[in-house]
């Protein structure tokens, strides 16, 4: 068993299980204790920890994998050091390998598929140049399929900052079967190696075999280097001209007659995706690379047969050569104008004619992300081959929407569009109001789920956040009520945000009031009204109004279940004491009689027990849960916890009250009476 199961790092992150082992680091899986959530924690090995060298790779790399954040790459949340335990935290990923989805589908993808995973490998790539890091081990191992079709790019194991430069030649870095040419040789890499990789990739899924085998990773190594690969279309005949030329363009071994960028690459993509019928017009890299004896890759050429016989006719006189010429010459001539005709007239006229003039519905793509959006027009054969989504280089606020999130689209959802293919520019919202706006707004988070929020507050915004609960008929259990500060107010880093949610309707359960002062049948009546039952009634002794509630079994502001007893106690008046003349009287007598010692004196006789009830009225605007206690003549009765939605505090005691002491929160508290 690994011996780091059962850690727990920085009193934070514990270590459950192993997820995977790479070449610099083990992959745990984790929980999070103080945001109560599962994560990956990459954990550096200790026997690479010593080499001072390595240990300064891993904390680059952890640093500059915290730099990005993009939907196609897998996130990360926290970089830090535990003792000799260097460590980041990474999101957990709920899919499989891109590996083992190929495997699944038999080992081969269409080239729809193929098409969709690349773009999402690609803008991932994209980003991560963007900010000078290179992957360096683009495999189908690497790359995570979500249920939703979406793809992360995972494991930036070996990437580093593109200044630093570092070469392989004292480390077989990255998979043999994906490695570039100039990784293979130990060169210097950059963007377009990534390139190379994901080519190799899309070929696999095109194939369902990879370009190069070798019994050896070194034999595999030098094929990158020296050898041509079979083409996709040879493999695999089905796939279009168009996916061949793109995949072997970016597996050239020059890497100057690669796609320059990522960008570059998914332009290509993009037009294919439009019109899967596209022919590019460059030319074969393999073409133009010399290798020594090897025969360069040819693409495959229909032979044309020959309409003449076999027997070698007689050749035609100049004459007759010169007459067939203008012949033909003005045949193809006739045929070109002709074709130019129709053309135009279909184009015009008769499209509209011969295809019926079909009716599409732009899809309404508020609220998704870029990528959402692209899923639902590729994989929906409603959508198709008929709308194309491009975002606009503008950016935007809008609070009713999270940043990434579409809240523009033009042309807008549910209109109707007669084109075959119709553009529609999307703006996404932006993380901050303004262009100049370098605070963080308050986004508006209520009617949406609290749990799901403690993260992106805490992490995004830099916010603390306070939880509080209510119950709530307009929202759902677990759903945000409100939040203080409201939505679009400007947040400082480490300012306290309440966030206060809902417990559920208040239909499950009866929230009992105060029946004190009532008349037993108003008490009765409104215990009926309430859904409760009137349990046992008794009379006791009280300086209240005669007939009047006294005490209820069940405390007022309480939460109960419907057809709960309450008991009641009811008053009979004060107790009737012998009139004054009458003790005047026996006084007289005692004294008269001369019975007893001046010293000695008869022990008073104290009321019987009375039943009081102590309000204690709770400060106005408290945020949080107040300890609350109450002392009867010095004596502790009561002390509990209340909630910040109550307002009121009740106790009941039976017995004399010389004193009252309450103190709130540890305060001493005066404001309260008692009934």
């Amino acid at each position: 068993m690994d011996p780091n199961i059962g850690k727990i790092l920085n009193d934070r992150y514990e270590l459950l299980d192993v997820l995977g082992v790479g070449g610099m680091a083990v992959v745990y899986k984790a929980k999070c204790h103080r945001l109560n959530r599962l994560v990956a924690v990459k954990v550096l090995k200790p026997e690479l920890a010593a080499d001072a060298d390595i240990r300064s790779r891993f904390h680059d790399e952890s640093k500059a994998v915290g730099m990005m954040g993009h939907p196609n790459i897998v996130n990360v949340y926290d970089v830090n050091q535990d003792g000799d335990i260097d460590y980041f935290v990474m999101e957990l990923v709920d899919g499989i390998t891109l590996k083992q989805y190929i495997h699944r589908r038999g080992g081969v993808l269409n080239w729809r598929e193929a098409l969709h995973f690349s773009v999402q490998i690609l803008q991932g790539l994209d980003h991560a140049h963007s900010r000078g890091i290179i992957h360096r081990d683009v495999k189908p191992q690497n790359i995570m399929v979500l249920r939703d079709g979406s793809v992360k790019v995972a494991d930036f194991g070996i990437a580093t900052i593109a200044d630093a430069q570092k070469t392989m030649t004292q480390e077989a870095l990255g998979s043999v079967h994906y490695i570039s040419p100039e990784q293979a040789k130990g060169s210097a890499v950059d963007e377009r190696s990534d390139l190379y990789s994901t080519g190799v990739v899309l070929y696999e899924m095109l194939t369902g075999r990879l370009p190069y085998e070798g019994d050896s990773p070194v034999a595999v190594a030098i094929q990158h280097i020296n050898s041509i690969p079979l083409s996709p279309r040879e493999l695999n005949p089905d796939i279009p001209v168009g996916m061949e030329q793109i995949t072997m363009k970016a597996m050239a071994q020059d890497r100057d007659l690669r796609y320059p960028n990522a960008k570059a690459m998914l332009a290509d993509l993009e037009t294919f995706r439009r019109k899967p019928g596209t022919v590019f017009e460059y030319q074969n890299p393999w073409m133009l690379t010399e290798l020594g004896n090897v025969k360069p890759y040819e693409p495959e050429k229909t032979e044309q047969k020959s309409a003449q016989p076999e027997e070698e006719e007689e050749e035609p006189r100049s004459g007759q050569k010169g007459t067939l010429a203008l012949i033909i010459g003005a045949v193809a001539a006739i045929l070109l104008v002709v074709f130019f005709i129709f053309r135009m007239l279909f184009s015009t006229f008769l499209s509209g004619v011969l295809d019926g003039g079909t009716e599409y519905a732009v899809p309404e793509l508020l609220g998704k992300t870029y990528t959402e959006a692209q899923e639902l027009v590729f994989t929906n054969p409603e959508y198709n081959g008929h709308f194309r989504i491009v975002e606009s280089e503008e950016r935007a606020y809008n609070a009713s929407y999270e940043p990434g999130q579409i809240i523009a689209q033009d042309p807008v959802g549910g209109s109707i569009t007669k084109s075959e293919e119709t553009e529609i520019v999307v703006t996404l919202c932006s993380e901050q109001s303004g262009e100049e706006q370098t605070e963080l707004i308050m986004p508006d988070i209520v009617g949406k789920d609290y749990a799901g929020w403690a993260d992106t507050l805490n992490e995004k915004y830099g916010v603390v956040v306070r939880y509080s609960s209510a119950y709530s008929d307009e929202y759902d259990e677990g759903l945000i009520i409100s939040t203080v500060p409201v939505a679009g107010t400007v947040l400082t880093e480490g300012q306290t945000v309440d966030v206060t949610y809902s417990k559920g309707h208040k239909d499950t359960s009866v929230t009992m009031i105060s029946l004190i002062g009532m008349n037993e049948n108003e008490a009765k009546s409104a215990l009926s009204e309430l859904g409760l039952k009137c349990g046992e009634v008794v009379t006791v002794t009280s300086e209240q109004t005669a007939g009047t509630v006294v005490f209820q079994s069940v405390k007022a502001k309480t939460d109960v279940e419907p057809g709960t007893q309450v008991d009641l106690q009811i008053s009979s008046g004060p107790k009737l004491e012998e009139p004054e003349e009458e003790e005047e009287d026996e006084d007289e007598e005692e004294s008269e009689a001369g019975t007893g010692d001046e010293d000695e004196y008869e022990t008073p006789v104290l009321p019987e027990d009375e039943t009081h009830v102590i309000t204690v009225n709770l400060p106005e605007g408290r945020t949080g849960d107040s300890s609350v206690s109450v002392k009867v003549n010095g004596v502790l009765i009561d002390s509990e916890t209340v909630e910040a939605s109550k307002s009121v505090y009740l106790v009941e005691y039976s017995g004399t009250i010389e004193s009252v002491d309450v103190t709130v929160d540890g305060v001493t508290h005066k404001d309260f009476n008692i009934s």
